[in-house]
């Protein structure tokens, strides 16, 4: 009985030792931020993005290398005029609920989207038949349709949502490669792997992406292989990332922006003399170097090298001023000024703005760095309160329009500056309206140098994404804007 009962267990050690191991299933995400909203419309944040992505499909998709508009849920289209577009959808789509998508879902969704400022050009949504739809604009937009592949251009299903109600954001149902399974606010979200997709099929099943705000404990995590992969990762963490022969790093072309802008409401701010003197006093090229350790760039435009048109190559480096940043503010007559540079936590921006006061001290401008709460930040930031505030801005799309349109453009909803200037408002409607070419690529070089000219803002930095990834994570592809997908991912 003993001898029996040996050789038992030393067969099933064996066997346990020479089976192949279990395919991974799971593949585990650290992000720094949580999704703000499952919901496609509201929102700008690339984490919620990324969680967007997973749970929705677009009307077209984009090539990765050319930029160009292909099908997605849309499997053609043709333009009917400068204002109206027809789409004809593919045939057989499931929404995660098991009700096929059609041509009234796409109505819904793209109307729906007029209550969020990318949408604010859509007349109508006529519907043709139960796959075809024609798109009506108000006014002419050559930048709109490449802009519907978008996360703001995911198509929901219109019975999900009304449905669910005001519970929708906990409740969310698409068509993409990812279903919804749970959301623990500020932790984590788990999807699945949705088995009726209609394109090709992630080939693992679960996608868990975690809130880790700190960027040593992600590069911890990943260093131990609890995570799969981790983002972003900073240039002190980067060069770990490369000696380390089990993972690989990943890094993606400029395409944010950071900046410090200024409160164009408030008195002496709307003065022109003492934005171009506070721009003056400060040695944006040593902030960059200290806080960035070599990461990216200072910028020399809003629009940074990877979005068309941009001119950022063109600007001559800013060379720091001190005594012409003294007597631009004695000739506005401006003496003993005290302000507040508002920033969210974020440990960077807080660094930066702790030597921009440093430098302000230079002049004799008083300054008080306050910290906010990311939620209380930008609630705050759309009130008339403050004096400087540091933000960051992702460009999503390589057209320029919604790059310079959302920050600056009149009444735009993240105008924080108040910026109110006609000049610039009618060369955005001349770009918009001005199909792709040598004329438009005129006009937004004259929108660059007249944003650098009249001063809203301070351009402080542009970067790319670093990504961190366990070496045996293949088929990942970090998107554009930072819009990552992890659907084609698979472990070897």
């Amino acid at each position: 009985m003993r001898k029996n009962c040996f050789a038992g267990m030393v067969f099933a050690v064996v066997l346990s030792v020479c089976a192949p191991s279990a395919a991974k299933e799971v593949l585990v995400v650290a992000d720094r931020y949580d999704a703000s909203t499952m919901d496609p419309i509201g929102h700008d944040e690339p984490a919620t993005a990324r969680a967007c992505n997973a749970l929705y499909d677009t009307l077209i998709h984009r090539d990765p290398i050319h930029n160009n508009a292909i099908p997605g849920l849309a499997e053609s289209w043709e333009f009917l005029s400068s204002t109206e577009y027809k789409l004809r959808l593919r045939k057989g789509v499931k929404f995660h609920n098991g009700e096929e998508m059609k041509a009234e879902d796409v109505r819904y969704s793209l109307m729906r989207l007029r209550a969020d400022e990318h949408g604010r050009n859509i007349e109508d949504v006529e519907i043709l038949d139960d796959y075809t739809v024609v798109i009506r604009l108000q006014s002419v937009d050559y930048s709109f349709f490449p802009s519907l592949s978008d996360s703001w251009g995911s198509i929901v299903s219109k019975n999900a949502v009304e449905t669910a109600g005001g519970r929708y954001d906990m409740a969310p149902v698409g068509t993409g490669p990812f279903k919804f399974v749970s959301w623990r606010k500020g932790d984590r979200y788990v999807l699945e792997r949705f088995e009726d997709y209609w394109g090709p099929k992630p080939r693992y099943k679960t996608l868990e992406v975690r809130s880790i705000p700190e960027p040593s404990r992600r590069l911890a995590e990943l260093e131990s292989g609890r995570i799969d992969i981790a983002f972003p990762i900073d240039e002190e963490s980067a060069k770990r990332i490369e000696d380390n022969e089990r993972l690989t790093l990943y890094r993606t072309p400029q395409s944010s922006v950071g900046y410090m802008g200024f409160n164009l409401k408030k008195e002496p701010f709307s003065d022109i003399r003492v934005r171009r003197a506070i721009f003056a006093a400060l040695d944006v090229e040593r902030i960059h170097a200290n806080v960035w350790s070599g990461e990216g760039k200072v910028p020399g435009s809003l629009l940074p090298a990877s979005i068309r048109y941009s001119i950022d190559a063109e600007i001559a480096p800013h060379v720091q001023d001190v005594e012409l940043a003294q007597s631009l503010l004695a000739e506005a007559g401006v003496k003993h000024l005290k302000l507040e540079i508002w920033t969210s936590g974020h440990k960077k921006r807080v660094d930066i703005a702790a030597i921009i006061r440093g430098q302000l001290q230079k002049i004799g401008i008083a300054a008080e760095v306050k910290v906010l709460a990311w939620d209380v930040y930008l609630n705050q930031l759309k009130k008339n309160t403050y004096d400087l505030f540091l933000m960051g801005w992702r460009y999503s799309l390589p057209d320029p329009n919604f790059s310079v349109a959302s920050l600056l453009e009149t009444g735009s909803e993240h105008n924080y500056t108040f910026f109110n200037d006609a000049e610039l408002d009618e060369l955005l409607k001349k770009g918009r309206s001005t199909p792709d070419g040598e004329q438009r690529a005129a006009i937004y070089k004259k929108i660059q140098l007249h944003i650098n000219e009249q001063l809203p803002m301070i351009y402080l930095y542009a970067r790319g994404s670093v990504i961190g990834a366990q070496k045996y994570v293949k088929g990942f592809k970090p998107g554009f804007g930072e819009n990552h997908s992890f659907q084609e991912v698979y472990f070897d």
